[in-house]
């Protein structure tokens, strides 16, 4: 029997097309819809979200704030609706917490659940279960929690969560948005000050929605042994008020868009409403420097978060040496940065980037492989990437080759960019991890490339 098309992988070759013109808009932020589901479902009333993204990853987050008694339903409009249990309200799930493919779901949730007095199973696909959580279990074991999970601190993993929990004061081993939130939403249901430090500033939409909500946080920047820090601290227990939010566009998914219009020639791209929190912008600064032409436009501010559209027109790009301390503003997006460097006039060297190696896959590993085969020129080192670019040519990589994606939707997001770069495009062993995060990237790609 034939396996189902839910399980076998679908390749594309993404070939050479016309100049990306016209405007598009993409899909909401993933970061901001994660923490509007979950923030929202800890409120007592009525939260109303426009512009979330809808993927699977984000669609997950949903699918375990109902198990925990949340009423989430999605309008006709596209508006979902967030009838929240208020903080310390969570039910226990009846089922295991399914989370896909998302990292972000499942390290966050596990934070909101450890200071509950509830037991969940959070398991995911092969992926996702193969992705580190020790980081998380760390801090949530000094507050009270405990945890049963697999070889290695991997899903599956049980955790037993704890009210009244102890509140903690918690240094970042390292630099993780996912595991400062996940420290913070389990100190919302936990009596007295909850303090995290961040050594290195990471995206922080968590504390920006979590002010937002009427939770008391405050941020404090001092100097450290090494350089400024951020000293983060919430006030337990809180009272959430529901709100409503515009979910600005993912710098991350804009970025796909704002590469190819940068390396096909004729582009000339508008990008509507896409966020630029300083914290996860650090791709487009990059770009710039490299010379690329993005330009502000319509500059505003949306639910505390900085929007504008992006102007974006064909640039010859050159390499650079990108500055290691940029790396958590843009941690996700360097995938497509690698690309193009794979079309930038001289070399790019990259580094300080270890946390690529345990992403959806090992991005440095994975992206050296298919750009290699791509027919760019990339050295791979132990933190890092160096690309010596084909100075605009387009790639010409083995017709053969096959850009593997490890189930990892931004590698087949950035081949498929290097794809409209390239003599013969470039074939994806598989495009379905795109839908995690960006459902139709593939229609509004052609959309742009037929003007």
């Amino acid at each position: 029997m034939s396996a189902s098309p839910d399980t076998s992988p679908q390749p594309r070759r993404f070939i050479p097309a016309g100049p990306l013109t016209g405007s598009i808009r993409v899909p909401g932020d993933k970061s901001i819809s994660h923490r509007s589901l979950m923030l929202g479902a800890l409120a007592v009333g009525e939260t109303r979200v426009t512009g979330l993204l809808e993927g699977e990853d984000v669609l997950a987050t949903a699918a375990a704030m109902r198990a925990m008694g949340a009423t989430i339903t999605r309008e006709q409009d596209g508006t979902w609706s967030i009838f929240g249990v208020g903080v310390g309200g969570l039910l226990q799930p009846a089922e295991p917490l399914d989370m896909g493919n998302s990292g972000t779901s499942t390290r966050l949730l596990m934070g909101l659940v450890a200071s509950h007095a509830i037991t969940a199973t959070f398991v995911g696909d092969a992926s996702l279960s193969r992705r580190p959580m020790g980081r998380v279990i760390d801090p949530l074991s000094l507050i009270g929690a405990e945890f049963e999970a697999s070889e290695g601190g991997t899903l599956p993993l049980t955790l037993r969560g704890i009210s009244p929990a102890v509140p903690i004061t918690y240094r970042l081993p390292v630099a993780s948005a996912q595991v400062k939130s996940a420290v913070l939403l389990a100190g919302l249901n936990t009596a007295g000050i909850t303090t995290v430090i961040e050594p290195v500033p990471t995206r922080d939409h968590s504390e920006r929605m979590l002010r937002g909500f009427g939770a008391e946080l405050t941020v404090e920047e001092v100097d450290g042994a090494d350089g400024p820090e951020r000293i983060i601290t919430l006030t337990g227990e809180a009272e959430l008020k529901p709100q409503t939010i515009e979910v600005p566009g993912d710098p991350s998914s804009a970025a796909f868009f704002v590469v190819a219009a940068l390396l096909v020639p004729g582009s000339d791209l508008l990008v509507e409403n896409v966020g630029l929190n300083p914290t996860r912008a650090g791709l487009f600064e990059v770009l710039r420097q490299m010379g690329g032409s993005i330009e502000e436009v319509n500059a505003r501010e949306v639910g505390g978060e900085p929007v504008a559209d992006l102007r974006v027109r064909h640039s010859q790009l050159t390499g650079i040496e990108v500055d290691p301390a940029i790396a958590p503003a843009m941690i996700d997006e360097f995938p497509i940065l690698f690309v193009a460097a794979a079309l930038a006039k001289g070399t790019t060297t990259t580094s300080g980037l270890d946390e690529l190696r345990v992403k959806e896959s090992d991005r440095l590993t994975a992206m050296a492989q298919a750009l290699t085969g791509a027919g760019a020129s990339v050295e791979e080192r132990e933190d890092g990437l160096v690309i010596h670019g084909t100075g605009g040519a387009r790639l010409r990589g083995s017709a053969n080759s096959r850009a593997r994606t490890h189930l990892d939707h931004r590698i087949a997001m950035s081949m498929a960019v290097a794809g409209l770069a390239s003599d013969d495009g470039v074939l994806v062993d598989d495009v379905r991890p795109i839908a995690t995060s960006f459902p139709n990237f593939i229609a509004l790609m052609e959309g742009a490339a037929a003007g």
